[in-house]
């Protein structure tokens, strides 16, 4: 039997920073913490995304950090799937699984997490920042959305149990 794991393409993993963007010291400060602890939790240094146009009502200018992204390949995205189902998830709170509405057509799994502090590598105690992230894992020859739920199921993920 083929190992399911080689069916996922990439992993890629967001986080906005344009709440942060407010604070004080952002620049020279924030970002840096914010950068250095998601390289912590991914293996890789995270790519600035700037905001391609100004929006008042969101205090943003064009030019700005609004978010930070990593796109992971091969055995990297590998071991950072293996950690998200068997270390990170089990530690969320009032974690019930996964929706099965997190598995878009064309077979993605889509899922945010709260809090960056459920992950192993960061010590709550010395983190100066909090932030979210969100986690998509891209599937390659999915045909349909059955087909993904099947995958995601074999590779461990905690979806819900259709109702």
């Amino acid at each position: 039997m083929e190992d399911p794991m080689k069916k996922i393409e990439k992993v890629v993993v967001n986080v906005g920073v344009g709440r942060l963007n407010q604070q004080a010291g952002f620049a020279d400060k924030v970002l840096p913490e914010v950068m250095k602890e998601l390289a912590m939790i991914t293996g890789q240094k995270p790519e600035t995304r700037p905001a391609r146009r100004s929006i008042a009502g969101f205090k943003s200018r064009e030019g700005q950090v609004i978010g930070l992204r990593i796109t992971m390949h091969g055995r990297r995205a590998h071991d950072f799937i293996r950690r998200i189902i068997n270390i990170v998830l089990p530690r969320v709170k009032d974690f019930r699984g996964l929706e099965l509405s997190n598995v878009d057509d064309g077979g993605n799994l889509n899922f945010g997490i709260r809090e960056h502090l459920v992950f192993p590598e960061i010590s709550p105690e010395h983190s100066k920042v909090s932030f979210g992230l969100q986690v998509t894992l891209v599937s390659k020859n999915v045909k349909d959305w059955d087909q993904a739920i099947d995958l995601y199921r074999k590779l461990g993920v905690p979806l819900k149990r259709n109702k």
